[in-house]
């Protein structure tokens, strides 16, 4: 399925009437150099993207990859969490932009962006919440060590009648059943990436436009290679529709995908075996295969 048909950026010209007309450079901290999205595409001969059911943005550090997605979702006005780096200049550069849905379609209700940054601060929750429920469960380890040793309890009052059955709880339970009683489990016994893995399933649903931003970041190779397989099947049978950027060879190597090198200038679409990331792995192992 295919929502987003093409996206247009703005043309060398566009960016010079911008340094001509914006006469904010002069009054800020920024210059005409660091003007933040501008003066990062034209040299790279990228202005028109079209778009499959699966398309990749592929480049090393600084090549554009996270820009793009960010500039096509704000856009697009998709659903996101974590902020990102708006300078006072990024209203300006989307109106330069344009983008075209199939079907002259609205975007559909869910679509997203999911950043590297929403992975790990949804990590960081989940890591200090569990936190909070372990230094729970060891004052109650203690209390119940306490209620076992303390001798008999009698009520004087209605109002005494909760902490006998504490008491008695604590006498006739296991440490773990009578905690267990008073707090819920850790939210996860999975490790990181286990749940960063669980976070991309729980976000994707069927239907609608997906940006993700190095999905691969806290994943092993294994789960790598699952949500590769979970990213194929949101587009072949839930109509999803997935735009990455990457440089893991098993979301390159995503079948259909239309990949864009980044790296290349001009920017041109290349096979997944073709891009450098890959082949140095592949170069790698072909070097050492007698060891396998």
């Amino acid at each position: 399925m295919k929502y987003l048909e093409s996206f247009k950026l703005p043309t060398e010209q566009d960016e010079l009437n911008f340094v001509f007309d914006d006469l904010r450079l002069d009054m800020t901290c920024y210059n005409r150099n660091n003007a933040y999205p501008f003066h990062i595409f034209p040299h790279k001969g990228l202005s028109q993207m079209t778009f499959a059911p699966i398309t990749i943005f592929y480049g090393g550090n600084g090549s554009g990859k996270s820009t793009l997605l960010n500039v096509i979702a704000e856009k697009l006005r998709l659903d996101r969490i974590s902020p990102f780096n708006r300078t006072p200049f990024f209203d300006r550069y989307l109106a330069d932009c344009d983008c075209h849905l199939t079907g002259g379609r609205h975007v559909p209700t869910g679509s997203r962006i999911v950043t590297s940054d929403d992975v790990f601060d949804f990590l960081l929750d989940v890591r200090m919440m569990n936190q909070g429920i372990d230094r729970q469960r060891e004052a109650l380890f203690s209390e119940w060590e306490a209620l076992r040793k303390d001798g008999t309890y009698r009520m004087k009052s209605l109002q005494d009648f909760e902490e006998l059955q504490k008491r008695n709880r604590a006498k006739h339970m296991t440490r773990s059943a009578y905690t267990h009683q008073r707090i819920p489990d850790n939210l996860s016994g999975r490790s990181n990436g286990e749940s960063a893995y669980a976070y991309f399933k729980d976000k994707i649903r069927e239907n609608a436009l997906y940006l993700l931003d190095e999905p691969e970041n806290s994943l092993s190779v294994r789960l790598q290679k699952d949500l590769a397989v979970y990213l194929e099947e949101s587009v072949r049978f839930y109509d999803c529709q997935l735009v990455i950027s990457t440089h893991s060879p098993f979301l390159l190597s995503l079948k259909g995908a239309r990949i864009y090198d980044l790296d290349s200038v001009p920017v041109t679409t290349q096979k997944w075996t073709e891009l450098e990331n890959v082949r140095v792995w592949y170069d790698f192992f072909e070097e050492h295969k007698d060891e396998f």
